[in-house]
C-alpha cells in the first residue's frame, strides 16, 4: 500500500468536511473493493474516510410502504432483517447469497452501490425496484444513478446516507454465479408492483440495465411464457473467460423466466 491519512469521523458533518477539504480522499464503507485494490496498488488516495463510525448512517426502517436502509448497513444485517423479510424477502436472499461470509460481515449497501461494480447483486435490486439513493445532499433515483462502468452519479463529496425501497407486490433475484467469486456472470431482479413490472440486469454489461421489453410484456401478463422470446442483443453485452456475449444473452432470457417464477411461487 502507499501512505495515507486515516480519517474516522463520528458524524456524518465530519465526514463531509474532511471529503471538502481534500477531493482526492475516499470515503471507506466496508472495504471489500477499495481495500484490495489498495493493496494491488491499483488506487492511492491520499486519505481515507472511514463512515463506519457514524451512527446515522447505519439501520433498517420499514414504514409504511417503504423500507429504508442505512447506507452503511452490512450484508449480513439486511439479510437477517425481520424488516427486510417481511417488506421485501427478495432483497434479504440477494443479501445472504453475496459473496462469502467475510464479504457479508464486512461489505455494506452503501459501499456497493458506490462503487457499481457491474458484476455486483445490489444494483439490480435498486434499479429493479425503483429504489432512491439518499446522499447528504440530494434524493437520486434509480433510474439516474447508475450511469457507467463502476460509475454512478454521485459528485465529489457526496456521501450516500441510505437508500429507500418501495414495497413491491412481489419481487425476485436470480442469478448465474461465478462459482469463485460469486459474482453474477448474469443476474436478474425482478419486481412486480403498482401496475407495473420493472426487471433488472446485472453481470452482463459495462453497467446494470433494464429490459423494457421484458417489462411492458410482463406488465401485460406476468408469466415467464411472457417472455421466452424475448433476447437482449449480444452486441450490447460482455465476453470475458466466464461467459461469450451470445451465451449472456441465452442466459439472461432463462434467468429472468426463472425470476418470474420464483416471485409467483414466493420464493
Amino acid at each position: 500500500m502507499y501512505a495515507f491519512e486515516y480519517h474516522r469521523p463520528a458524524t456524518l458533518k465530519q465526514a463531509a468536511s474532511l471529503l471538502r477539504k481534500n477531493v482526492n480522499a475516499r470515503a471507506l464503507s466496508g472495504g471489500q473493493s477499495l481495500i484490495p485494490a489498495l493493496k494491488l496498488r491499483l488506487a492511492s488516495p491520499p486519505a481515507l474516510v472511514d463512515l463506519g463510525g457514524i451512527e446515522e448512517l447505519h439501520g433498517i426502517k420499514l414504514e409504511a410502504a417503504v423500507l429504508s436502509i442505512g447506507a452503511m448497513t452490512r450484508h449480513n444485517e439486511v439479510a437477517a432483517s425481520k424488516d427486510v423479510a417481511i417488506g421485501i424477502p427478495a432483497l434479504a436472499r440477494l443479501a445472504a447469497d453475496i459473496g462469502d461470509r467475510q464479504v457479508r460481515n464486512m461489505g455494506t449497501l452503501g459501499g456497493s452501490l458506490a462503487n457499481n461494480d457491474p458484476a455486483a447483486d445490489y444494483p439490480a435490486a435498486v434499479l429493479g425496484l425503483g429504489a432512491s439513493v439518499h446522499t447528504n445532499k440530494r434524493k437520486i433515483p434509480a433510474d439516474r444513478f447508475f450511469t457507467g462502468l463502476y460509475e454512478t452519479a454521485l459528485k465529489a463529496g457526496e456521501i450516500i446516507t441510505r437508500v429507500s425501497f418501495p414495497l413491491p407486490k412481489r419481487a425476485a433475484y436470480v442469478k448465474f454465479r461465478n462459482p469463485a467469486s460469486r459474482y453474477a456472470i448474469a443476474g436478474v431482479f425482478v419486481s412486480e408492483g403498482g401496475g407495473s413490472v420493472r426487471l433488472a440486469v446485472t453481470g452482463a454489461a459495462n453497467c446494470v440495465f433494464r429490459v423494457t421489453e421484458m417489462e411492458t410484456k410482463l406488465t401485460e401478463k406476468f408469466a415467464a411464457e411472457a417472455i421466452a422470446n424475448v433476447r437482449v442483443p449480444a452486441d450490447q453485452l460482455n465476453s470475458d473467460i466466464h461467459a461469450g456475449a451470445e451465451y449472456r444473452s441465452h442466459l439472461i432470457t432463462v434467468i429472468a423466466q426463472r425470476a418470474v417464477e420464483s416471485a409467483l411461487a414466493g420464493k
